[in-house]
């Protein structure tokens, strides 16, 4: 009985001894460590799979990043397209590849690209998730019409065409003033004073004189009269030089008798500008009297930018607002463009002509004008100007490839006009791009890395795995 029992122990000490064995060399269960026991790669972005960081971090909206351990696939590398690795990328991010497996200057393995994952050097992939959160919105590039408005700031003026001076021809005195205030309306014709001129008599008298001897000598012989009627012919042109009126000119005629003081007449409609003339005042040949404008049209001299005047040209109708009547829209035609441009303000003074409105329009008042350049009679490719990245050297479009592909794509453009750029290369009819391009405030670094790729002509991952 006990040899029995010895021989029982000893079988089941030997099946338990097998069973130690048999469990010893089975590989551990990787299920069974915890996540504390596993090591972290590094951690990604959880909405965008190609921002990493070595550390634990969290996003903009507060969200974790997500450990990646070595037995698990980055998430970037999942449901490749095909099995063939094109090249192995920087963990980070940085514009470095390597044709073999290789480690970074933190220990972090470069991640595989797969055929037909990652977009080609001089693009940028953004996910759909980030697109979507940010908004990005684009425009199609398309043949437009461009109209441009121009404004331009200016003041009303007095016609300078119309304006008149008053000055007598000979000497005398101001013995009446009929109009006596600045900015009184006169007509044509008015009696502005009354003058005294000793010369002025003196003219009248010779003239008296002369036609006297001329009906005297109406029985002498024909030398005689025809020296008698040239003497009171020179005499009455005299007078009419001095720029006596007519209708005086004919009541001496008329009366033959001479007038001791004349009326000095409005040349024109308008309003008195300058009254330099003071009752009893001296006056000498030349001296300035009065100064009077006609103000049935006035001028708006507006101030034109220097990138603006390529599209004013004399005759273009101009839309003009008046500070004064807000309500009012007044309309003119230019009439000159001065020939030079004021270099302490960059502008060229441009002429409106404006008709006289009900006496409203008065020199002096402020306004602006509104010039609509001539519409293209050929359709222009254009895009919105919110889609141009400008550096100052280089104007610069991200045209979307794809699904959330986009390449750079440097541009030369034309003019602007409401609210568009004309296309002279870089782009064709149909292309989309991008008009909101906030993501590329996170999308820093890649955009940096395509933009100077682009520059430089890397167009294929080949040519930068040349560089390794």
């Amino acid at each position: 009985m006990i040899k029995y029992l010895g021989l029982l122990m000893l079988l089941l000490s030997g099946l338990g001894l097998g069973f130690w064995l048999g469990q010893s060399q089975l590989p551990p269960n990787p299920v069974a460590l915890s996540p504390a026991e596993r090591k972290p790669l590094y951690y990604r972005h959880p909405m965008n799979p190609q921002v990493t960081s070595p550390t634990p971090a969290k996003d903009e909206m507060g969200m974790d990043y997500v450990a990646i351990y070595a037995e698990q696939p980055p998430a970037a590398a999942s449901s490749p397209k095909s099995d063939k690795i094109l090249y192995y990328r920087h963990p980070m991010g940085a514009a470095d590849t390597s044709p073999a497996p290789k480690e970074d200057e933190m220990g972090m393995d470069y991640l595989p690209v797969y055929e037909g994952e990652q977009a080609h050097a001089g693009q940028v992939r953004i996910s759909p998730e980030k697109i979507q959160k940010l908004g990005v919105t684009t425009a199609v590039a398309e043949q437009r019409a461009l109209v441009r408005n121009i404004r331009a700031l200016g003041s009303l003026q007095v016609d300078e065409r119309r304006v008149h001076a008053v000055t007598p021809r000979f000497e005398g005195w101001i013995q009446r003033l009929h109009v006596n205030a600045t900015g009184q309306a006169v007509k044509r014709g008015q009696v502005l004073l009354d003058i005294y001129s000793p010369e002025l008599l003196t003219a009248q008298q010779e003239y008296l004189i002369a036609r006297e001897g001329q009906q005297a000598l109406q029985e002498a012989g024909e030398q005689a009269r025809d020296t008698a009627r040239r003497l009171a012919e020179n005499a009455l042109q005299r007078l009419s030089y001095w720029n006596i009126a007519p209708a005086q000119l004919q009541r001496l005629q008329a009366l033959e008798k001479p007038f001791d003081t004349l009326p000095l007449l409005s040349p024109v409609d308008g309003v008195v500008l300058e009254k330099p003339a003071i009752e009893g005042m001296r006056f000498m040949p030349g001296e300035l009297l009065f100064r009077i404008a006609d103000l049935s049209t006035v001028w708006l001299l507006a101030e034109v930018f220097e990138q603006d005047i390529g599209g004013v040209r004399p005759g273009q109708s101009v839309a003009v607002h008046i500070n004064a009547y807000p309500e009012r829209l007044f309309s003119g035609k230019i009439s000159f463009i001065y020939p030079t441009l004021a270099t302490e303000t960059r502008t060229v003074k441009v002429r409106v002509e404006l008709p006289k409105d009900e006496g409203l329009l008065k020199p002096g008042l402020y306004g602006s004008a509104t010039l609509t350049t001539e519409q293209e009679k050929d359709a222009r490719l254009a895009i919105p100007d919110s889609a141009v990245i400008d550096s100052g050297t280089r104007q610069v479009v991200l045209v979307q490839k794809g699904e959330g592909l986009f390449e750079p794509h440097t541009v030369k453009l034309g003019r602007q006009a409401d609210g568009y750029y004309e296309v002279l290369e870089g782009l064709e009819a149909g292309d989309k791009v991008v008009t909101r391009a906030l993501f590329l405030i996170d999308a820093e670094s890649k955009l940096k890395s395509a933009l100077e790729g682009f520059s430089s002509n890397e167009t294929t991952p080949e040519a930068q795995q040349g560089d390794h």
